[in-house]
């Protein structure tokens, strides 16, 4: 790289993120805060009954309201296309599975509480609701089945009728016949059943669009938050409007939090563009909290039975899962292979010669259930930690000498799973060892005494864990050096809160000798950025950053040519240094903004980057929780939390501490406060934050957070990935945390996520009794 090196910037340095004054003083450009002039004002109207057939029998009066535009149901958008599924996959039989029809507007049944009837536009968000209460419908409700685990049972209703099931699918990873060969010859057993709780994103920054027409070029502008507008434009308009994705342009302002649920195409999206035609203005939609909650995809909702076969010394030999996936009233965007990648995880850090999973998708009368934070890896997790624990009270050993016996050793490495993960670059004991290390393991039984002096019970957990992420791809990174000496980053990566201007930023700072205020990371639109795979699978610094290295290396190569001419001097000779080219050792200099002034070539003042990754990458940790539960009131508090995790190569240990806190703060809110409930008859009760608990400051700990970095060998510059990591680690932790304090204070055998005050206490009393 060039030298000198500014030590500010580039990879490894502590840059402090440079859209953080933005948005620390409300000067941040989300959705919400965009308005063309004119704009009208879209409202959904939306099922309040989980299972019905319906009928509008009259929507004349929302019509003819005061400031209203357009009332768009069914019957007004015969011409586009269904809400598709992208992940149709191929079954254990051979055969690709059902997706049933998921349509923009429901014509004439509804699946859940929430699902799509009408679209109303108006000058107003008023307006438009209160035209809404005019629309007449009739309903003749249906019996509904909710439970994930009650889905398949004999007699239950069924979401879909004409299937005759409300299996969606059945899928499967490893060798059965392996599996159970190898439990055939163990001679010790461990089991357990779990589930993995409902979740809400629950982002910051509610969904919303804003559409308009252009008549002159045939063309919509669709601003809407995303984690990748390319998809987003194909989705929309090339299978739902049925147009050419030319005719689209999608722009991405500021997203406040994604978490994989803002990946996804929703119905207002294509509605809002089809309302902007009809009525030659711009059309906004904005969801409120309770559209989010009963309309944006949910999360996780596992039901899962598993099993270890071991020989005498406690090897593993085998492990067979039996898992239920809740896919709620349709097959969502990427729904169906959520459960299919994270179970490709289902051995983790150990050497498992033999798997078997089965993998069943069900339907019910719920939201839709999709991609959050982590997307299937953090349930794979959860599972095999859950299990490692529960084997080693079932053995009589500790589950951190359980681990250590069956870790794939690094000498091992690389190493391919029986469900094809090929892991390159790892120590996971040394790993595991350190963290019990920093959180004084040894000295643990110490503070439990001290605790029940206290009258509380106190436990500790880990997870060891390893997680698939920055998937095969690429994604191609355009920069340009402007005649005022700043440059311009164009990827298709979308930031939603990482910091990928401050990391994409310091690396070409680093190449290019200028500070990182002058350079401008152009993502989130269609028109200026040509391609782009988006944010998701903590994808963007793996993938996108080798890519942007490739680019500054081709343009600091074109500069010194250009300089060369100029300085008379050799480019062996030249370093960018302080927005200039210098003659190494001398006072001799031209500045950026001189070579791109008077550049006889633009196209030497462009470089294009794309390098291609071949194979996934593993990064791997150990997270220790220590709890405290005070028996009279179920309420658990993290007194301590310990991360160690190897991420490779680390581009930004500031963000990167930064990601890995947000994502243990979502796994403590998984594990210990969040719990989506439907009752009997389908209605969604946590469905505002008066009912669904969000993690708040005072529920989180001080993180002692440090890594042990080995470099991977998948990725072009070393690094690993860490968005997800944190979510990943997270619940496992907690959760054996909690079991072991239960265990120890009240004999309580189980309890699942989330641990909430009253289950914990009834927990307590029922072990008693």
């Amino acid at each position: 790289m060039n030298q000198p090196v500014p030590a500010k910037f580039g990879v490894g340095a502590p840059v402090r993120r440079k859209e953080d004054p933005a948005f620390i003083t409300g000067h941040g450009n989300y959705v919400g805060d965009v308005a063309p002039e004119g704009a009208l004002i879209g409202y959904m109207l939306r099922s309040p009954v989980p299972h019905a057939t319906f009928k509008i029998v009259d929507k004349q009066a929302a019509v003819d309201a005061e400031g209203v535009h357009l009332v768009l149901t069914a019957d007004d958008i015969t011409d586009l296309g269904l809400m598709p599924t992208m992940a149709v996959m191929p079954q254990v039989d051979g055969t690709m599975h059902n997706v049933p029809p998921h349509e923009v507007l429901c014509s004439d049944t509804v699946r859940f509480v929430g699902d799509a009837i009408a679209f109303i536009v108006a000058d107003s968000l008023n307006a438009a609701k209160s035209a809404g209460e005019l629309i007449e419908i009739d309903y003749e409700t249906l019996p509904v089945v909710v439970e994930t685990g009650h889905a398949l049972d004999e007699g239950a209703t069924l979401v879909w009728p004409d299937t005759g099931t409300n299996q969606a699918f059945e899928l499967g990873q490893g060798d059965k016949d392996k599996a159970d060969a190898a439990f055939a010859r163990a001679t010790k057993f461990s089991a357990i059943d779990i589930v993995n709780n409902r979740l809400v994103s629950n982002y910051l920054d509610t969904r919303g669009c804003v559409a308009e027409f252009d008549t002159d070029s045939e063309r919509y502008t669709l601003t809407v938050g995303t984690q990748g507008g390319h998809s987003v434009r194909d989705i929309v308009a090339g299978k739902i409007l049925k147009i050419e994705p030319a005719q689209m342009r999608v722009v991405t302002p500021d997203v406040g939090g994604g978490f994989g649920t803002k990946m996804f195409v929703y119905p207002e999206y294509p509605l809002v563009c089809v309302a902007a035609r009809r009525l030659g203005k711009p059309v906004k939609w904005i969801g409120e909290r309770m559209d989010h909650f009963v309309s944006d995809a949910h999360g996780r909702d596992n039901v899962t039975h598993a099993e270890l076969a071991m020989d005498d010394d406690g090897k593993i030999l085998g492990m067979r899962v039996d898992l239920i996936a809740n896919m709620g009233a349709y097959l969502h965007q990427f729904g169906p292979y959520i459960p299919f990648v994270g179970t490709s995880m289902t051995s983790g850090l150990y050497d498992i010669p033999a798997v078997h999973v089965r993998i069943r998708g069900v339907f019910t009368n719920t939201v839709p259930v999709d991609a959050y934070r982590g997307a299937g890896r953090p349930e794979a997790a959860y599972l095999i930690d859950r299990l490692m624990d529960k084997a080693a009270l079932d053995l009589g050993v500790t589950t951190h000498e359980l681990r250590a016996r069956n870790f794939i050793p690094s000498d091992a490495l690389p190493y391919t799973t029986q469900t094809g993960r090929m892991y390159d670059t790892g120590d996971f004991a040394g790993h595991m060892t350190q963290a019990m290390k920093v959180a004084d393991w040894a000295g643990f039984d110490g503070r439990v005494k001290e605790a029940a002096g206290r009258g509380k019970y106190r436990g500790i957990g880990m997870s060891t864990y390893i997680e698939a992420c920055a998937f095969a791809g690429s994604e191609e990174a355009n920069l340009l050096l402007s005649g005022d000496g700043t440059v311009s980053l164009m990827i298709g990566t979308q930031s939603n809160g990482q910091g990928h201007a401050t990391a994409y930023g310091q690396l070409v700072a680093e190449y290019l000798g200028i500070d990182l205020e002058h350079i401008e990371v152009i993502q989130g639109d269609t028109d200026r950025v040509r391609t782009g795979g988006g944010t998701g699978g903590s994808r963007s610094i793996p993938i996108g950053l080798p890519s942007v290295n490739e680019a500054s290396k081709t343009l600091v190569e074109q500069i010194k040519k250009l300089a060369a001419e100029k300085l008379e001097a050799g480019t062996a000779d030249l370093e960018l240094v302080d927005g200039a080219v210098r003659v190494v050792g001398t006072d001799q200099a031209v500045t950026l903004a001189e070579i791109a002034s008077t550049a006889p070539d633009p196209e030497m003042l462009k470089a294009r980057g794309k390098v291609k990754q071949d194979e996934n990458t593993y990064p791997n940790g150990t997270h220790i929780c220590e709890v405290e539960i005070d028996p009279e009131l179920g309420t658990t508090e993290v007194i301590a939390y310990t991360i160690v995790d190897d991420f490779g190569v680390t581009v930004n240990p500031m963000l990167l501490e930064g990601q890995v806190h947000g994502g243990v703060a979502q796994a403590i809110g998984q594990a210990l406060l969040e719990r989506t409930v439907y009752d009997a008859d389908g209605q969604l009760l946590t469905a505002s934050f008066l009912d669904y608990t969000m993690p708040r400051a005072q529920d989180l700990p001080d993180f002692h957070f440090e890594t042990r970095n080995i470099p991977s060998t998948t990725n072009a510059m070393g690094i690993k990935g860490a968005g997800e990591a944190g979510t990943i680690g997270g619940c496992g932790a907690v959760m054996n945390a909690v079991g072991d304090a239960l265990r120890r204070g009240a004999g309580v055998t189980h309890i699942d996520m989330p641990a909430t005050p009253a289950r914990v206490w009834e927990a307590i009393q029922a072990a008693k009794a």
